[in-house]
């Protein structure tokens, strides 16, 4: 039996009540959410940044008190996030009959403040309806950190703990992505971070590259380095020589460089990692790095198991001598 892992998700809670506040943020800790705010004038700019959501909890009456203030925002919502799923909280009616039928639409789930667990096999279905297990999450972190390292000299890589994400965002402007393919997974990892914060590193001899002129092509081929570096060891750690089984099918990728989009043609949440890179010396900006798992052709956690280490590996690799 597969080990599930823990992952949480950040949501953003669109709420003007106090009293119905303090009890979603019960539940988001009973149901490994991470509840986050922003003041009204202030929600469609953080919707079009780069923070990580998986949904958003929005109050009928938010902003303004009049009946349907919950319902007009949520169009402008899903204008620019259509991905994320919305949980409307009503004050009277506990689903969305009484919305028309566009307007219902716009929600995955209708609830009153006193109901709210109902939400419970809700946030399971979207949120967290992928099982990732407990090695494969534990053993990227440790990969991709050992990568980074390798990459980087005199830096500090701290991670955070790995979450799950449904929106479609990318962030900063340099991206990489890569596709994995095994018997038990079928997709992509994407490995996303900001240009000058790289630029800085190099220049400052954080890493191998030496050059008197930083160009673009110096930062490409640092990341480029680090995403051959995780996909190799991914493979070999969690991908068996096995024969692929079936026939490979494609899905369209999409991507809008001017709304910072990119679409794998499914519904399905993604796994996200942060990174942080920080000069052991205290000086300079920090580099933050995003790297998200796509499993949009396949994914069977049931087949999943990390490969042992051959005896002859061990022997190569100097870990074991004869006696």
């Amino acid at each position: 039996m597969v080990e599930k892992a823990e992952l949480v998700s950040k949501v953003l809670v669109l709420e003007d009540s106090q009293d119905a506040a303090a009890r979603i943020k019960a539940f988001c800790d009973e149901n490994n959410l991470v509840g986050v705010k922003a003041q009204a004038e202030n929600v469609m700019g953080v919707l079009k940044s780069n923070v990580d959501l998986g949904a958003i909890f929005l109050s009928e009456d938010y902003g303004g008190g009049t009946a349907d203030g919950g319902v007009s925002l949520a169009r402008e919502i899903h204008e620019v996030r259509p991905e994320l799923p919305i949980f409307l909280r009503r004050e009277v009616a506990d689903d969305l009959d009484s919305l028309n039928e566009s307007d219902r639409s716009l929600f995955s789930q209708g609830y009153s403040i006193g109901n709210i667990d109902r939400l419970g096999p809700v946030i399971n279905e979207t949120i967290f309806s992928l099982v990732y297990p407990n090695a494969l999450v534990r053993g990227i972190t440790e990969i991709t950190k050992a990568a980074l390292e390798s990459q980087f000299k005199d830096v500090e890589v701290g991670s955070e703990a790995p979450y799950i994400v449904r929106d479609r965002i990318i962030y900063g402007e340099l991206f990489t992505l890569i596709p994995l393919e095994s018997n038990w997974c079928r997709g992509y990892m994407m490995l996303q971070t900001e240009e000058q914060p790289l630029v800085k590193f190099v220049e400052s001899d954080k890493t191998h590259i030496t050059t008197d002129y930083v160009n673009f092509r110096d930062i490409n081929h640092v990341l480029g380095e680090v995403t051959n570096l995780v996909w190799g060891s991914f493979k070999n750690r969690f991908i068996s020589y096995e024969p692929l089984e079936g026939r490979s099918s494609q899905v369209p990728i999409m991507v809008n460089h001017l709304h910072r989009y990119i679409s794998f043609g499914s519904e399905d949440p993604q796994l996200c990692f942060k990174y942080t890179l920080s000069d052991k010396s205290g000086n300079g900006p920090n580099l933050v790095l995003y790297q998200r798992f796509v499993f949009n052709l396949s994914w069977s956690p049931d087949k999943f198991k990390e490969n042992e280490a051959l005896v002859e590996d061990l022997f190569d690799s100097g870990e074991l001598e004869l006696f």
